[in-house]
């Protein structure tokens, strides 16, 4: 952070002495001094002028007026911009022969006399004087202590360390009474006025203007002369108001002409500074005096903050003074108390005027705080004071006071107070002359002439007395000022009242007699208007001194509208009129007073980047009432500690802002040290942050999604509840045993820090109290002497022995029992405690809203997983629990007839009376084990036998078992069996069977799942015990499991010998079908499967044969469907289709897709297509890097062997279910092992999937470019794999064994041939590079793939169940399953494993499960927006309650 050098500026009074201001209050230099006589009040003539006063005090009392007005400087820009001292150029000054003098009528100040007299600041004074001494005079709290030195050397006093460290002791700030948030001078100096306006000083001479004398008195004016009407005010404003209607010549003696004191008293108080950008003023006054201010009396008796220590200030006159006896500090402290003066208590007191009152007065009526019976507008001007002070009781204006908290130094302040001319008006009178001058002028020139015309018009009102007409329809007029409606309203609010002469609009002057009050407040008000546009316009020219020539200011000093007016009088016109007013600059005056000036506080050590970045935190800046400009190491320093000792309520907030600039500044270079050894002090000393305690109160448990579910604020957290949350938070910390010691020393610093924010003495007392006594658990379990791991019985056992060993020692053994039982979260050992006696062995009560688990019967975990997914659909379970009060017994001997069994398919064929009545029987159990997870109190229910016997067992099993065993129950059973799932791949099998009419799309073969005429053996992670495989030639190097795509399409096409005849098609999709002919081909036959193992297992034995996990979820939904068939009043128009529409599971889980099959050259003959049903759509898992996308593109697009010659198969979604389950089919069968292996491959997912791109609506030339895509992503993949993995061992790994080889036999052999090393390194490198260049590839195709459906969103599915299969081989291992809690807690999910079901983050179902054998089998996606999923049913004991 460099330092930027200071520009030169011209010489400033002497450090710490404030300067002069203009006349003002007396000051302690000037006490001797003689009272001044009101005539005299702004000085004696032709004395010189005083030099910038170099005594305490804003200014004096006494004025000298200039015999030649000095020259003065004046700001060459329109605003102020630190940190750069605005320059200053002289601007034009006008010489006037006429000098401000001490004569003159007084009457403008009335009060200035009689207020002077008795508000005497300063020492010494009169009783009178110290009056106000009363109300602040109390004992200076910080008066032993001494100036400080903070660690970056900046001097300060005033601090206390005590109040400091206890600064969150609200009884403390009540004894002390700081007076609460200050500011840097630098900061009172942009608040005193808006640092973009300019302040200047007016100074006004006495116009040279001669009294023109009166003209001889006219004839009477004769019929043809028209003159104005005789309701017109009076022509001859010196007239009274009331006289009657005068002739068109004045007949009195002109009115007198302002005088001296009447031209310097328009400025609206000796320290009064004008803003042309307001066109307003603004009080400014500034001392340094023992006396307190003149506060006012709506101010002492408010409730305010409290006054800084007045025996404090008394003692140092500045704070920028250094002396044995003043302590000094680095500059002022600031702070603002508003509307705390009086004006009407000012020296000389400032008052409105009459017009500014009636204005006051109609806004006080518009308020509705005054009668509205009273008629302004007909009231004497003298009377509307006393209606503004109705309520005030003679209390003026309020100003704001800034005092500084250290010295004696303070400064009053206005707002602005409005010119004469509203802003608003000014402002539309300037844009209105600037966008529509005259031809052949500028803007700037057009505003500067009505301007200065307005300023003439005055002047001859005033000093020449003309009171006739302005006859707006001359063209003077019309050129300089114009007649519209902003000149109307600019002249009527000078008092220009409009009349009409000649038909033609005129305006009549005011009337400004001294006989009359509105005469006099006429004056007065064009006075000082006449002054705010004089300085108005002198500010003007030196800001556009080059687009006003010499030239525009040669205008007539009056446009005379009277017809009557004498052309001769326009010969002095032409002659250049000056301005009498002057300006200068008063920013440095007020900045030098207050101690903001550059030469006393530096600007722009900040610069570039780092004050860019810390204008960002323009928040905290203020908060330390500091600006990013005037920053320097010590200054920031000084700001902190002053805040913190002024306002130690905020010491949180306070440094907070600190440590965020500090930290700020320490990611730049060159940031002093001084800062970072102030914050690590201020840390020591226990300081914290607003993020500290954010942190502190997620520490103790409080948070939505922490421990104690509970936000935490300060209103509605009682102070218990607190102790009670650190108290829980320390017994947590026993519990862990990795960073337990951290935990409670985290928990015993956040209590502390909540304690201190709420301030509450309680609190820090039971923090006190208990940091230190709190037992630890390894000082619990050396109090009773056992160890660690002696278990709850023994420890009982052994407590009460130690008790009557030492029974004087039993609150120390029952405080080490207590924390032993916290420990352990026992709540055996709490009851012990509570009750005195062992209550034996406890089991915790389950949440009554948490889902039950499941018990398992065997090997069955796969089967409480399934179970447990089918309660969360919603539409199912609904369906289902009706059926618990199905009468079994009457179903048994229910007899249905053929017609009966025709009426109804499901799963492509007629069922079975024996299939109806056990599908029944499966439903009926599941309804009841519905029924208990929705009212079991115990954590886990137990399916019953037969349930789980139904859902494993086939109904086709259990008749051959019946057949093996010599005994058959088929009495009216149909020819209908249990069939596969529909296929959803054309089949590579013996085409040569008969009536096949188009080849049947089925992945049974090609998958590699089994007919049921061949015995097999478990697959697809059927069992948790494991089973082994026998060998078994396999018809490709890795031979993937089924698919059940469909439970309504037909059977795969049989092997050679086998029945061909296929059962009947379901009617839904007959018309689908467009059959094309193919040409018969011999096929290779497959070879054998390998035959099953005989062995027995315990599920075996208890329910006989058993499938796998995917034909065990078939046989379920098969007899869901079946049980759920209705053969009442079925009319013969819904026979065979019926079921597809009324069936639940049909209308949740089944969609429907169309299959393509094409030749190498597509033509009519060798294209198939179809539509068909699916319950699931497969993904088959091989290899890593790949996703959720890819995994299905494979499937919808793929080739296939069909009559000894690969076919293309395409696949689309027609339709899709509410309910999406994708298999991730991770067995595959290796062809050299001849075993069966289970893919760990990682198969990315993540909470939302879009099945646009796999519609069959799909964009085609978004399909046709995906593919291509796709296939090249396919081949760059494998291509990769082949060199990471291959077959055997991977390229990559066999070349660097090689050349490691053979450079090791270089070191032992001189004949390895050199050429040899050589190139194995260049192969070595090469394949690196191709694997990184493939990689790298592989990346752009998928973002390039995924960017062409980054836009197709309208079929959004979110992702509700996971199904995870643990263990290493597919012979065994573990099921369990993740369910989404929805519709309510969409980001959390339960787990479902067996009899426990806890709850888990959503990172964890979606977490990487590469190198683990935990991985997702199942995954099942809802439509977004079908609200088919209801994880948690249970019954509401509270619903209960309240309803009795």
């Amino acid at each position: 952070m460099d330092n930027k050098e200071t520009p030169k500026r011209r010489p400033l009074p002497t450090p710490g002495v404030v300067p002069a201001q203009r006349p003002n209050t007396p000051v302690p230099g000037a006490l001797n001094s003689a009272v001044v006589a009101p005539a005299s009040f702004y000085g004696t003539p032709k004395t010189a002028p005083p030099m910038r006063s170099q005594t305490i005090g804003s200014s004096h009392t006494t004025y000298i007026a200039p015999g030649d007005p000095p020259p003065y400087r004046s700001s060459s820009a329109t605003g102020f911009r630190e940190p750069e001292l605005v320059t200053e150029e002289p601007t034009a000054v006008v010489q006037s022969s006429n000098e401000w003098n001490g004569t003159g009528n007084t009457s403008a100040f009335p009060d200035y006399v009689e207020s002077y007299k008795g508000e005497n600041w300063g020492p010494g004074l009169p009783a009178k004087a110290t009056a106000w001494n009363n109300f602040e005079d109390y004992d200076d709290p910080m008066a032993y202590v001494h100036t400080s030195k903070s660690p970056a050397d900046v001097t300060i006093n005033g601090r206390n360390d005590y109040e400091e460290m206890h600064w969150w002791d609200p009884a403390l700030r009540d004894e002390e009474m700081r007076p609460g948030p200050g500011m840097i001078p630098t900061v009172l100096a942009e608040a005193l006025h808006d640092p973009d306006h300019s302040l200047f000083s007016v100074h006004v001479n006495m116009p040279d203007i001669k009294v023109p004398s009166a003209p001889p008195a006219p004839a009477p004016s004769s019929e043809s002369d028209p003159q104005p009407s005789s309701s017109s005010p009076a022509r001859n404003a010196w007239q009274s108001s009331s006289s009657p209607a005068p002739s068109t010549s004045t007949t009195a003696a002109s009115p007198p002409p302002p005088t001296d004191s009447d031209v310097r008293t328009a400025v609206p108080h000796p320290n009064a500074y004008y803003c042309p950008k307001e066109n307003g003023w603004v009080i400014l006054s500034w001392k340094s005096s023992t006396v307190s201010p003149p506060y006012a009396r709506s101010f002492k008796e408010s409730r305010h903050l409290p006054l800084p220590a007045q025996d404090r200030r008394r003692r140092t006159p500045s704070c920028l003074e250094t002396g044995p006896l003043n302590p000094a500090n680095m500059t002022h402290h600031f702070h603002k108390y508003e509307k705390a003066v009086d004006s009407h208590k000012l020296t000389p007191p400032f008052r409105m005027e009459e017009w500014e009152v009636n204005e006051s007065v109609k806004q006080k009526r518009r308020a509705h705080t005054i009668s509205e019976g009273i008629d302004i507008e007909k009231m004497n001007p003298k009377d509307l004071d006393s209606i503004d002070d109705v309520n005030t009781e003679s209390e003026g204006r309020s100003l704001d006071l800034y005092i500084c908290c250290q010295c004696s130094v303070y400064c009053v302040a206005s707002g602005v107070i409005p010119g004469v001319i509203p802003r608003k008006c000014f402002d539309e009178f300037i844009r209105d002359k600037r966008s529509s001058p005259p031809a052949g002028m500028s803007g700037e020139v057009a505003v500067f002439e009505a301007f200065e015309t307005i300023v003439r018009i005055i002047e001859n009102k005033l000093w020449k007395g003309e009171n006739r007409l302005l006859r707006t329809d001359r063209k003077q007029f019309q050129m300089r000022l114009g007649w519209n409606p902003n000149t109307k309203r600019t002249l009527e609010v000078l008092g220009f009242t409009e009349e009409v002469f000649e038909n033609q609009p005129a305006l009549r002057p005011p009337p400004t007699d001294l006989g009359g009050t509105v005469g006099r407040m006429n004056r007065r008000r064009l006075l000082r208007a006449w002054v705010e546009v004089s300085a108005w316009l002198v500010d003007f020219k030196r800001l556009h001194g080059k687009c006003i020539s010499d030239d525009s200011l040669r205008l007539p000093s009056i446009i005379v509208p009277s017809r009557l007016f004498v052309a001769s009088q326009f010969k002095d016109y032409s002659e250049k009129k000056p301005l009498w007013v002057q300006i200068e600059s008063a920013r440095e005056m007020y900045q030098q007073g207050i101690g903001a000036h550059p030469d006393q506080i530096t600007r722009g050590e900040l610069s570039g980047a780092v004050l860019q970045a810390v204008q960002l935190q323009g928040r905290d800046w203020k908060n330390l009432g500091l600006t990013p400009m005037s920053y320097s190491p010590e200054l920031l320093a000084f700001a902190y500690y002053a805040q913190v000792r002024c306002d130690p309520a905020r010491t949180v907030e306070y440094f907070t802002s600190f440590t965020k600039i500090v930290t700020l500044l320490q990611n730049f270079p060159g940031c002093p040290q001084s800062l970072p050894e102030i914050l690590a002090t201020e840390r020591s000393r226990d300081r914290f942050t607003s993020e500290d305690l954010d942190q502190a109160a997620w520490a103790l448990g409080f948070g939505e999604n922490n421990v104690l579910c509970v936000e935490y604020n300060e209103a509605d957290v009682p102070e218990q509840f607190l102790e009670n949350a650190w108290r829980d938070c320390v017994k947590r910390s026993w519990r862990e045993s990795d960073n337990g010691s951290e935990m409670l020393r985290s928990a015993n610093e956040a209590f502390r820090i909540l304690a201190e924010a709420r301030g509450s003495e309680s609190l820090r007392r039971a923090w006190e109290s208990g940091k230190s006594r709190i037992m630890t658990p390894d000082k619990a379990y050396d109090t009773l002497e056992v160890p660690k791991e002696v278990d709850e019985a023994m420890l009982i056992t052994v407590y009460n022995m130690r008790m009557d060993e030492s029974p004087s020692q039993f609150e120390k053994m029952k405080e080490a029992m207590s924390v032993i039982a916290e420990v352990r979260d026992s709540q055996r050992l709490r009851q012990f405690l509570e009750l005195g006696r062992d209550p034996g062995e406890i089991v915790e009560p389950t949440r009554p809203d948490l889902p039950r688990g499941l018990n398992q019967l065997g090997n069955t975990c796969y089967l409480n997983s399934l179970l447990q997914y089918f309660y969360t659909i919603k539409d199912l379970r609904e369906a289902v629990i009706p059926m618990l009060k199905l009468d079994l017994k009457s179903v048994e001997d229910e007899k249905f007839t053929d017609d009966d069994l025709k009426r109804h398919r499901v799963g492509g064929r007629l069922v079975t009376r024996r299939e109806i009545v056990r599908s029944k029987k499966f439903i009926n159990q599941l309804a009841e084990l519905f029924f208990n997870l929705e009212y079991a109190e115990a954590a886990a229910v137990t399916p019953s036998i037969d349930l789980a016997k139904l859902a494993l067992v086939t109904s086709r099993d259990e008749e051959e078992d019946e057949a093996d065993r010599g005994a058959s129950d088929s009495s009216n059973d149909t020819d209908a069996t249990l069939v596969d799932d529909a296929p959803p791949r054309a089949s590579v099998t013996d085409p040569s069977a008969e009536n096949v009419r188009s080849p049947t799309l089925s992945p049974h073969s090609v998958l590699g799942k089994r007919s049921r005429d061949i015995e097999r053996q478990p697959s697809v992670m059927d069992l948790d015990s494991p089973t082994t495989f026998p060998s078994s030639p396999g018809r490709e190097d890795f031979l993937s499991t089924p698919s059940r795509l469909s439970s309504d399409s037909p059977p795969p096409l049989m092997a050679p010998g086998s029945p061909s005849r296929m059962p009947e098609a379901s009617g839904s999709r007959s018309s689908s079908h467009m059959d094309v002919e193919v040409p018969d081909a011999p096929l290779p036959k497959p070879p054998p499967l390998p035959p099953r193992k005989n062995q027995t297992s315990d599920s075996v034995m208890m329910f006989g044969k058993q499938h796998d996990v995917a034909e065990c979820m078939d046989n379920c939904m098969f007899q869901i469907e079946t049980a759920l068939l209705k053969f009442d009043g079925v009319s013969e128009s819904e026979q065979g289709q019926s079921s597809d529409k009324t069936s639940v599971v049909k209308r949740l889980f089944y969609g429907k897709l169309r299959q393509r099959l094409t030749g190498p050259q597509p033509s009519r003959s060798s294209v198939h297509e179809k539509e068909d049903l699916f319950s699931h759509l497969p993904v088959n898992v091989t290899n890593d890097g790949v996703d959720i996308y890819d995994g299905l593109s494979g499937y919808f697009d793929d080739v296939v062997e069909f009559n000894g010659e690969k076919r293309r198969m395409e696949v689309s979604l027609v339709d899709l279910p509410p309910v999406l389950q994708i298999q991730l089919q991770r067995v595959q069968f290796n062809r050299e092992t001849l075993q069966p292996y289970k893919s760990q491959a990682y198969v990315k997912f993540g909470e939302t999937i879009y099945m646009d791109r796999f519609m069959d609506n799909a964009d085609p030339e978004k399909k046709a470019r995906s593919k291509a895509i796709q296939a090249r992503l396919n081949t760059v993949r494998e291509r990769t794999r082949l060199l990471v993995e291959g077959k055997g061992v991977p390229f990559l790994t066999a070349i660097e064994h090689a050349s490691a080889f053979v450079s090791k036999l270089g070191l032992n052999f001189t004949d390895v041939d050199d050429e040899l090393r050589s190139a194995l390194n260049v192969e070595q490198s090469s394949l690196k590079e191709e694997i990184d260049a493939l990689r790298l590839e592989a990346d752009d195709l998928k973002e390039e793939l995924e960017t062409v459906w980054r836009d197709n969103t309208e079929i959004p599915y979110e992702l509700t169940s996971v199904f995870i299969h643990r263990g290493s081989t597919p012979s065994f291992g573990h099921y369990f399953f993740y369910s989404r809690h929805l519709p309510h807690s969409p980001d959390s999910w339960f787990k479902y494993n067996d009899s426990d079901v806890t709850e888990v983050s959503k990172e964890e179902v979606l977490a990487d499960t590469t190198g683990s054998t935990a991985n997702p089998y199942l995954l099942v996606f809802a439509r977004k927006g079908s609200e088919v999923v209801d994880t948690v049913k249970r019954f509401d004991v509270t619903m209960l309650e309240e309803g009795v």
